[in-house]
């Protein structure tokens, strides 16, 4: 494998700033949702918000990505393109954010209920964003890399949900995908030592029903084979001594760092 790069004091400072105006894209995507609008509207919002703040989106052009963001709905997984799709009263919309500020990636993601959803939607998203948790609060220095992905499936399976293989997270700085993959499934006490420096993006893909998935003619959108929902949700961590810091933290957070119940994940 690959070095995995290290960010020094000027790097962690960019990686903060960067991840920063990614959240706050996404928390302004998020307010914007409503029913009836397209996932088009909402791509092309962002676009709008990404180039005020004086960034550009990281998605866009990447091996030939048509979109600003990536914008998933129901039994879509990941990597939906904006389009003619309308947003309905109780869909769970997928909304992952990729930013580039001053040469560095941001990269966020979260599920968003709209409107009152049914409560096994509910569940999903709550037990999805459990598992992004506890993926990063197996994240130290001198852990290992399976130590994160073994807590992620662990929530994930426990729940009796499915942990989508296709994708997984990564690290990211200069670029959007650097070293090292952050597979959402793996054994505890393997892979390589994460080391002080070191920033990642977590990122659960979790599944109601199979973990299979299939992509569509478009060449990008991932949906579940069997039709059921998915949930995802992404944030990118700088590797400390002690707790890892969530560079990607929203400022709906409560105490113990996790999203408020009626914040991004209700809408």
């Amino acid at each position: 494998m690959p070095p995995i790069p290290i960010k020094d004091a000027a790097g962690i400072a960019g990686m903060r700033a960067s991840c920063r105006l990614a959240r706050k894209v996404l928390e302004e995507l998020c307010a914007r949702l409503e029913p009836g609008r397209t996932t088009g509207e909402i791509d092309q919002i962002a676009g709008a918000l990404i180039r005020d703040y004086g960034a550009r989106s990281a998605f866009l052009g990447y091996r030939k990505f048509p979109g600003q963001l990536c914008i998933s709905v129901n039994e879509e997984v990941v990597h939906g393109i904006g389009g003619p799709r309308r947003l309905a009263y109780g869909d769970v919309v997928k909304l992952d954010v990729g930013i580039i500020l001053d040469g560095w990636v941001g990269d966020t993601a979260t599920t968003v209920a709209l409107g009152a959803v049914t409560p096994s939607r509910r569940l999903l998203l709550e037990r999805t964003q459990a598992a992004l948790y506890a993926g990063i609060a197996a994240a130290r220095g001198g852990a290992r890399l399976g130590d994160v992905s073994h807590a992620v499936e662990s929530t994930v399976t426990k729940a009796g949900y499915s942990v989508v293989r296709e994708f997984v997270g990564h690290g990211v700085g200069r670029k959007l995908h650097e070293e090292p993959q952050v597979p959402n499934f793996g054994r505890a006490k393997t892979g390589p030592i994460l080391r002080p420096g070191m920033t990642l993006a977590i990122e659960p893909m979790v599944n109601e029903g199979s973990a299979e998935v299939r992509i569509l003619r478009d060449g990008w959108t991932a949906v579940t084979a069997d039709g059921r929902d998915s949930a995802h949700f992404e944030h990118v961590i700088l590797i400390t001594e002690g707790e890892a810091e969530i560079l990607t933290e929203s400022v709906e957070a409560d105490g113990d760092g996790k999203l408020l119940a009626n914040g991004l994940a209700s809408r």
